[in-house]
């Protein structure tokens, strides 16, 4: 009779599952929003080093994942957001995947990287350990928090969903930004389709001299009615540092900024498809140096609101003239 190890054994129960494929719009497609009936991925960039991944758990898939196996962290996680829940017992074991560095390997399983001291194409435990002393968590893609069921999701702790991420950053400003965007969705978008799309920029810094550390942490959203009309869409990006602060910006925005940081030609979170124009929770036109002011109190006063949940934030129009 074989005996299987503990972690082993974790894994069959847990129905920890990932799958490299050749194309996840087809073999995972409904992370990817569709307004209009259009299949809509963020920018896939087609160098052999950009694999894409179903992540799975108990048959299901959850998630899909464009990674990068020669900064061996994500480009992108891709998910349906279900709610908001309390995650108070996490899974403290990260897995690899075993067909980033064996093609012709059949393992579905995410498994443990064996205290392997590396691997030539994603990052293992070993490249995280003592990172800490130097403030970098395992900073997750697609977050506990956002996962579809109360059951915190195995397989969100996978290496191919996390990124180097200063600490300080990780669980505060970028913490209340995941927090930010589930109480919009639970608000304004209730009932509907829900899209979320997180992402890393890659930066010049490599963490054990394997695995890039981001210059740049990004999350975008979509929320489709019925009809697949676009009801409400946003963006957030914040530099990967200690004392960063997180701005919030239209995804139109955001496609423009990460055109110039990945620097690979035009890239789009969705396709071009989400950008709802008056979808702004905050819009300033014209405004003279008095009203720009007025404007940030107020905007500092509802992302209060947001971040301790309360519903109903009020939204802010300024339609001031420049006064010479």
């Amino acid at each position: 009779m074989t005996l299987l190890t503990p972690v082993l054994l974790l894994l069959a129960l847990s129905g920890c599952f990932s799958e490299v494929v050749k194309d996840f719009t087809q073999s995972c497609p409904q992370f990817f929003a569709d307004p209009e009936e259009v299949r809509s991925p963020p920018t896939i960039f087609k160098d052999p080093q950009y694999k894409h991944i179903c992540q799975i758990r108990e048959n299901k898939y959850e998630y899909a994942t464009l990674y990068d196996t020669a900064n061996r962290i994500p480009v992108y996680s891709a998910y349906k957001f279900q709610g908001l829940i309390d995650c108070t017992q996490r899974n403290k074991r990260w897995f690899i995947e075993p067909q980033l560095d064996d093609p012709n390997s059949n393992k579905k399983k995410m498994e443990s990287d064996g205290n392997k001291d590396q691997l030539p194409k994603q990052a293992v435990n070993k490249d995280y350990e003592g990172t800490r002393d130097h403030h970098y968590d395992k900073g997750h893609l697609a977050p506990v928090r956002h996962a579809s069921s109360t059951v915190c999701l195995d397989a969100t702790f996978t290496l191919t969903n996390a990124a180097p991420q200063n600490s300080n950053f990780n669980r505060g400003k970028w913490s209340n930004t995941e927090r930010n965007v589930a109480n919009i969705l639970t608000q304004e978008c209730k009932n509907n389709d829900r899209y979320i799309v997180t992402g890393v920029v890659p930066g010049t810094d490599k963490m054990k001299e394997r695995v890039s550390i981001p210059s740049h942490f990004w999350t975008a959203y979509c929320c489709l009615d019925n009809n697949r009309k676009v009801i409400a869409s946003g963006a957030f990006i914040g530099r990967n540092e200690h004392s960063s602060t997180v701005e919030e910006m239209s995804v139109t925005e955001l496609d423009r900024k990460l055109t110039v940081e990945y620097s690979k030609g035009e890239f789009t979170v969705f396709g071009g498809m989400c950008n709802k124009p008056d979808s702004n929770r905050f819009k300033v036109v014209h405004s003279n140096k008095r009203l720009q002011n007025i404007y940030e109190r107020y905007r500092k006063e509802i992302q209060r609101m947001r971040l301790v949940g309360k519903a109903n934030a009020p939204k802010i129009y300024f339609c001031g003239r420049k006064h010479e």
